[in-house]
Parts: structure tokens; C-alpha cells; sequence
């Protein structure tokens, strides 16, 4: 029976290595995993999945606008899984859409994603897949002090923590930094 996974943590915890990795296991065993990404998350190119680590994978892209059961209809006979990075930039639509998949098509969908925002709130895709994911599982990273890292800060131009604006804004090391409660929390004061 299939089921709608989630992969939650902070940036930096392996998210995208966790789904090349399982699409690799797929494919090893002579089956088909459909890779998907965030069209606005760019930075590698265009339906790229890369990890820190080097290794990346073509994807295919969705944008708020995309029905994922018409996506998947395009291929279904000749997939035996989806894995899907940058899933917090889902639509609550889109993620009801793949419990369709799961439900009605019986087919597996293992989504990647960051939990929280850099004000600690809640990704749209991410609170609904959190509320009706069949399995949730979080992956760890470390605060620069050794403890879990559960915040994401963003950093200006001087690396110092911002605590307004808008909530998407693609980037990676040099935007962005996983922190633990404490030290995020002394970031963002400090202002």
C-alpha cells in the first residue's frame, strides 16, 4: 500500500542527498522514480536537484500553478515512485493532489522540504503535509553550537539575521544559516 511521505528539517540537513539517494535505490533495482522540484528554486538551473555534496538529478518542475494529477497521468504507467524536493513551496492543493496519487493510483510520494520559514513560521506546503502525510520523518542538522538546529535564520549582505520580509526568497549558505531555538532567537533580537 502506498503511502505520502515527508522529510522535514532546517537547511543543510541532507534533504536533497536523502532523495537522490532513494531515487538512486529505484533505479538499481530497475524501477522508476519521477523526480520533481520548485520551478523558482533556479540557483543549479532550471529542474535541477542538487545537494551540497555534488551529486544532482534531473526534475521535473512545478509552480503554483501546476495540477500534479495531470502531470502524473502523463507517465503513470511507468512509475513506481515520486520524490519531490523543495516541497514546502507546494500549494495545500497540490499536496491534497498527491494524497489523490497515493490514495487512488497507489502509487508512493516521498516530499522533501523545509519545515519552517525564517520568521518560524509555517511553509504552506509543509503545514499540509504535515497535518496528512501518512509517515513524517525529520532529518537533523547542527547549530553552529553543537545543538539541533530547528530555525532557519536569513542573513543580509553583512551576514547579520533579518526578521521581515518576504517569505520566499531563494538562496543558499550565503542567505541562509540553521540554528538552534537559542541562537536564533539571540540572532534575531540583536537587531
Amino acid at each position: 500500500m502506498a503511502q505520502l511521505y515527508f522529510y522535514y528539517s532546517a537547511m543543510n540537513a541532507g534533504k536533497s542527498t536523502s532523495l537522490l539517494q532513494s531515487e538512486y535505490n529505484y533505479r538499481e533495482r530497475g524501477m522508476t522514480a519521477r523526480l520533481l522540484t520548485a520551478r523558482i528554486d533556479d540557483r543549479f538551473g532550471q529542474g535541477c536537484i542538487s545537494s551540497r555534496i555534488g551529486l544532482e538529478k534531473a526534475a521535473d518542475t512545478f509552480d503554483a500553478d501546476t495540477d500534479l494529477i495531470d502531470w502524473y497521468k502523463g507517465f503513470k504507467d511507468n512509475t513506481d515512485c515520486i520524490l519531490i524536493d523543495e516541497a514546502q513551496f507546494l500549494t495545500r492543493t497540490q499536496v491534497d493532489q498527491l494524497a489523490e496519487l497515493v490514495d487512488d493510483y497507489d502509487v508512493p510520494v516521498l516530499c522533501y522540504g523545509i519545515r519552517t520559514d525564517f520568521q518560524g513560521e509555517l511553509f504552506p506546503g509543509s503545514e499540509r503535509l504535515l497535518a496528512i502525510s501518512d509517515k513524517l520523518s525529520e532529518l537533523k542538522t547542527v547549530c553552529h553550537c553543537g545543538r539541533k538546529a530547528i530555525m532557519v535564520a536569513r542573513l543580509d549582505e553583512y551576514g547579520n539575521a533579518i526578521k521581515e520580509g518576504d517569505q520566499v526568497v531563494i538562496g543558499g549558505n550565503e542567505r541562509y544559516v540553521s540554528m538552534c531555538r537559542k541562537h536564533y532567537k539571540e540572532a534575531v533580537e540583536g537587531l
